[in-house]
């Protein structure tokens, strides 16, 4: 609980005390649809086939932290940083490090409690390798889309 703990604090002080693009809206717009995309992905890979699980296999409130105020700052501080208007190898290569930045964050909450809080069943970190890319191409395509619709 420690590792977790530290992680909301730290992300979330960064995602709003650095934020220089996204409007209120579009963050608030980010927070839900992170959050409703994360409990859908989790409903199955977590719930239904124990492909991996926060704290314990049960539903619980101690994993709540997890889903509603861990991975909404990060996916605002990706956004935030992106580099939309420069070159193609510059956003290819922002993107390469926010995957190497995830999955290494992604070990260290493997880590024995107190600092971890994650835990495998067939899941592993290659898969987390396969399916962040296609997570974080819904994340800017769902940013581009609520920016046309303002």
């Amino acid at each position: 609980m420690v590792g977790l703990s530290i992680a909301v604090i730290v992300f979330n002080f960064v995602a709003f005390f650095t934020n220089r693009r996204l409007t209120k809206n579009q963050m608030a717009h980010i927070w839900t649809f992170t959050t409703s995309f994360q409990l859908l992905f989790d409903l199955y890979v977590d719930h239904k086939y124990h492909g991996y699980w926060y704290f314990t296999k049960e539903v619980d409130w101690e994993g709540l932290p997890t889903l509603t105020m861990l991975i909404p700052p990060v996916n605002i501080m990706f956004l935030n940083w992106y580099p939309f208007h420069k070159s193609l190898l510059k956003r290819f290569l922002y993107f390469v490090c926010w995957l190497i930045f995830i999955l290494i964050y992604e070990m260290v909450t493997l880590l024995p409690e107190p600092w971890g809080y994650f835990h495998y069943g067939w899941w592993n970190l290659g898969y987390s390798a396969l399916a962040d890319p296609i997570l974080l191409i819904i994340l800017l395509s769902y940013y581009k889309w609520v920016c046309k619709l303002e």
